[in-house]
C-alpha cells in the first residue's frame, strides 16, 4: 500500500502524520509524499510544518511539496484561534524552503501505479479540483479517494450546517464530487467528532514515543488545540478528525458505509460548504461517495497506542524493527 497525503498542519495533521510515519517505518505501508492546501494556515507554511513533523518523527526524506495558495474561487480563511499563528499550536516549525511542484509529485505516484495508492485528503479539496482541471488522465486512475470534510445529516462545525473543509472551498468539494472516477470514501463530522483525545492519553501517547523527538513537541502543539476546544464548549479535550481519517483510510478499523449521492452547495453565502446527501438513490444518479456511518473508535485508539510505541522502537534501533515488524493493536 502506498499513501499519498495531501493535508493542512494542523494539529490534527500532526497526530496523523505521525501514525503514517510510524505504519512507514514498520514496513506496512510507503508513505509515497506529502502535499499541502491552505486551509488551517496557508499553503507553504502547512508544507514547512508537514516537513518538520516528518523530520521530528524519523522521515526527513519524504517528498514534500506546498499546493494551492488560495481556493479556487473565494478569499482563503485560516484558522489561528484553532490551530495557533502558524498551525503547530504552540510550537514552531523552523522556517525551510519548500517545493511547489505538488502536482508533479502526484503524476509521479500514479504513473508508478494506482491500484495501490492511497489518496487521503485532510485538508480543503482545492489541490485534488485542481489536478482534475490540470491532469484529466491522471485524475481518472485514481482508484482510492479518502477525504475528511463535510457535516452529512449533523450539525457544523463552521456555520449550523458546513464543516470547515468543505466551507473554505466549497466550490473545490462541490467540483471534484461532480467528477470523481471513483466514489469517494468521506469521513465527515459525525464520525471524526468521536476520535477524542485527552489530558492522560496525551501523557501516555507521549511517553510511548519515547526519545522520538516529536515527543517533546507534541504537548505544546496539542495544548493550543485543547484551550481552543474548551473555549468553544467542548470541554478540555481535543477531537482528532484527520488522525482517524487515515485510520479508516487504511482500512485499519471496522466502519459502517453507506453509498451515496454528494452535492456540496457553493453558491449560496448562508448554505456555503453544505452538504446535500441522497442516501436512498431518489436522484436516480450513481454514488459518488462511500459515507463512514460509524468508526469502532477503541480499536482506533489501540491502533495509535501501537503505533506511537512502534516510534520509540525505531529511534532506539531495535533491530526485529528493521528486519520488519507487522503494527497491530495489542490484545
Amino acid at each position: 500500500m502506498r499513501v499519498l497525503l495531501d493535508c493542512d498542519p494542523g494539529i490534527d495533521d500532526t497526530f496523523a502524520l505521525t501514525y503514517l510515519t510510524a505504519a512507514h517505518h514498520a514496513g506496512e505501508l510507503e508513505l509515497d509524499c506529502v502535499t499541502t492546501t491552505a486551509g488551517n494556515v496557508e499553503a507553504e507554511q502547512c508544507a514547512q510544518n508537514a516537513a518538520w513533523v516528518l523530520a521530528q518523527c524519523n522521515l526527513p526524506a519524504i517528498p514534500v511539496a506546498a499546493g494551492e495558495p488560495q481556493p479556487l474561487e473565494l478569499a482563503l480563511t485560516t484558522t489561528p484561534e484553532t490551530h495557533g499563528e502558524t498551525g503547530l499550536g504552540y510550537a514552531h516549525a523552523p522556517a525551510r524552503h519548500v517545493a511547489t511542484d505538488w502536482d508533479m509529485l502526484w503524476c509521479d505516484a500514479i504513473e508508478r501505479g494506482s491500484e495501490d495508492l492511497h489518496l487521503i485528503v485532510t485538508g480543503p479539496m482545492t489541490n485534488l479540483a485542481v489536478f482534475a482541471r490540470r491532469h484529466p488522465r491522471h485524475f481518472a486512475q485514481l482508484r482510492h479517494i479518502t477525504v475528511m470534510g463535510g457535516s452529512v445529516n449533523y450539525p457544523g462545525n463552521t456555520t449550523p450546517t458546513a464543516e470547515w473543509n468543505f466551507w473554505v472551498d466549497p466550490h473545490a468539494a462541490q467540483e471534484v464530487f461532480a467528477r470523481t472516477p471513483v466514489p469517494i470514501t468521506l469521513c465527515s463530522l459525525g464520525v471524526t467528532e468521536q476520535m477524542l483525545l485527552d489530558p492522560p492519553r496525551l501523557e501516555r501517547l507521549v511517553a510511548a514515543l519515547g526519545e522520538t523527538p516529536i515527543a517533546s513537541a507534541l504537548p505544546e502543539i496539542t495544548r493550543f488545540y485543547f484551550e481552543f476546544h474548551e473555549d468553544v464548549g467542548e470541554g478540555y479535550r481535543a477531537q482528532l478528525h484527520d488522525l482517524l481519517t487515515v485510520l479508516i483510510a487504511l482500512g485499519r478499523v471496522d466502519t459502517a458505509v453507506a453509498e451515496a449521492t454528494i452535492d456540496v452547495e457553493a453558491a449560496s453565502e448562508l448554505m456555503r460548504g453544505t452538504v446535500a446527501a441522497d442516501l436512498r438513490g431518489m436522484w436516480e444518479r450513481e454514488p459518488n461517495a462511500r459515507v463512514v456511518t460509524s468508526a469502532d473508535i477503541p480499536s482506533a485508539w489501540a491502533l495509535v497506542d501501537a503505533a506511537f510505541s512502534l516510534h520509540a522502537r525505531f529511534t532506539a534501533g531495535d533491530e526485529q524493527l528493521k528486519a520488519g515488524y507487522h503494527l497491530k493493536a495489542e490484545e
